[in-house]
């Protein structure tokens, strides 16, 4: 059901849920410090010299960022075309774990140690920056992830089969006189070998171990760039279709007037003789289609 664009309910839902009217930016603004104070202050809390000083300081600030965060989240259920809807989406979802935490240390004694599942505030900031200028960006990374994702999926399970079988190898050239106890151990010092992290909390002694060791990690280097070429080449053609899919909107966009093209993918009126272009719903193309509230 439409609201009354007079009613509050509406007016607060421009506010907090849009950032193309000054109000609405001033609200991002103020929730972006205000998510960044609660994280400083769960940091400085986390400093043992800074809590024994500041504590009561700290506990009071806390306590203000939570009621804060609580009030607008209740704000945001209220104002919403759709509650349930937002409630379930994934930034309902972080909105409410934002809060819960500190709600759950009150009633549960010894759950003070889920004040750590706060630092997931940081994740709010990504719903008002999705709403600007970086969401055509943004779009492009995900859309890559995505196109790719049956070949990660394929380079880490040969990853795996490789990590398994130079695990197994050295856990029989080693055995557990040389630190591979198990093999799930020796596994563990194939991952920590192919990635070329190295920790040396273990290592091969015997030489024919260490041949292994360094095939192991020749092949480490020869690997890491799979995936970053991988996903590099489908960003390449997302790039390449949107600048396709953005030609195509400047010719396709015709003035009902002057029946000229060459218009921006946000353009409302012609830039030759200033006439009302045709709506959204009706252009042949869609460039940037509007983001849900609830996405």
């Amino acid at each position: 059901m439409p609201q009354n664009e007079y009613s509050l309910k509406h007016k607060l839902y421009v506010i907090i849920f849009r950032t193309d009217t000054p109000s609405g930016r001033w609200f991002d603004i103020t929730l972006i410090l205000s998510i960044l104070g609660s994280l400083l202050v769960l940091i400085m809390g986390s400093v043992e010299s800074i809590n024994q000083k500041h504590a009561n300081v700290l506990q009071v600030l806390e306590i203000l960022f939570t009621v804060l965060f609580t009030i607008e989240y209740l704000l945001r259920l209220y104002c919403s075309p759709k509650p349930w809807a937002y409630a379930k989406s994934f930034y309902g979802f972080v909105d409410l774990i934002a809060i819960l935490p500190f709600y759950l240390a009150l009633l549960i004694p010894n759950a003070h140690f889920l004040g750590v599942v706060r630092l997931l505030r940081i994740m709010r900031i990504f719903r008002i920056l999705k709403l600007v200028q970086y969401i055509q960006d943004s779009n492009i990374i995900m859309r890559s992830l995505l196109n790719s994702r049956r070949k990660i999926f394929v380079f880490f399970s040969m990853v795996a089969i490789l990590v398994t079988i130079f695990g197994s190898l050295l856990y029989v050239i080693e055995g557990p006189d040389n630190g591979f106890t198990s093999i799930p151990t020796s596994i563990y010092w194939a991952i920590v070998t192919i990635t070329t992290v190295g920790y040396g909390d273990i290592s091969p002694v015997t030489t024919l171990g260490r041949a292994v060791a360094s095939l192991t990690m020749l092949l480490g280097y020869s690997i890491l760039a799979v995936p970053t070429g991988i996903i590099t080449a489908e960003m390449s053609q997302e790039v390449k279709q949107q600048k396709k899919t953005y030609q195509n909107h400047r010719l396709l966009v015709m003035c009902p007037n002057c029946m000229k093209n060459d218009h921006e993918p946000d353009a409302f009126h012609c830039k030759h003789c200033g006439s009302e272009l045709p709506s959204h719903e009706e252009r042949v193309v869609k460039v940037n289609d509007t983001p849900s509230d609830y996405d």
